[in-house]
């Protein structure tokens, strides 16, 4: 999985082609991503929330009929999420327009095995080996005048006591985001997305943002 950590930061420089589609077969990213990661010890997420806001303002102009959410770890032996959602707001506002099930291998409760190598090539997964998991591709086109949240909401058990994720950044790239705790992924369209007073905070759990 670190290759395509080390493919991810070579192919920022071309999503920078403003206003034009993704060649099919091109991998670009959408978002700044994570900026420079710098994991931090992070652990004890059972029963927690991350909610993630990918800012319309922050896309980096490609444009792609999908869209693509990367996950990464940097400790744990089993990841478990409860349930998975990419909630779509207009423009700086928190009142939700659409809800967008979000996938792994087909289900929106997956559990992530970070010890196995047919997921996480490297091991043991660490902060120098941090495992990068794609999500299922979505159908979806992000557009700058709507912004989106990704919600993950990890399962109260004993597995998610010792995971950790491969933020916080110490240089913030276009994402942020804030942990809560409870299942914040159910939030039906015309509810909010909770609000949050660090918006400057980098995310945990999401990556990158790509077209596939």
């Amino acid at each position: 999985m670190n290759i395509f950590y080390k493919l991810a930061m070579s192919t920022l420089m071309l999503a920078g082609l403003a206003g034009t589609a993704v060649a099919q077969g091109t991998l670009v990213n959408l978002t700044e991503g994570q900026g420079t990661i710098t994991s931090t010890n992070n652990p004890q997420w059972d029963g927690y929330s991350e909610v993630i806001l990918i800012p319309g303002a922050a896309l980096m102009g490609a444009s792609s009929a999908t869209t693509a959410l990367y996950l990464g770890f940097t400790g744990g032996s089993e990841a478990d999420i409860g349930n998975l959602v990419l909630y779509q707001t207009n423009r700086n506002a928190i009142a939700v327009r659409r809800v967008n099930k979000v996938t792994l291998g087909g289900v929106a409760n997956p559990s992530i095995n970070l010890t196995s190598t047919s997921v996480c090539p490297t091991q043991p997964v660490s902060v120098a080996n941090p495992c990068i998991v794609r999500l299922d591709t979505l159908n979806l086109a992000l557009s700058p005048n709507q912004d989106y949240y990704l919600a993950i909401y990890f399962t109260l058990d004993t597995n998610n006591e010792t995971i950790s994720g491969l933020g916080q950044s110490i240089s913030e790239g276009g994402l942020s985001g804030f942990a809560l705790y409870g299942d914040y992924t159910r939030i039906e369209a015309g509810g909010a997305v909770p609000e949050f007073g660090n918006t400057d905070q980098a995310p945990f759990f999401l990556a990158y943002v790509t077209n596939q």
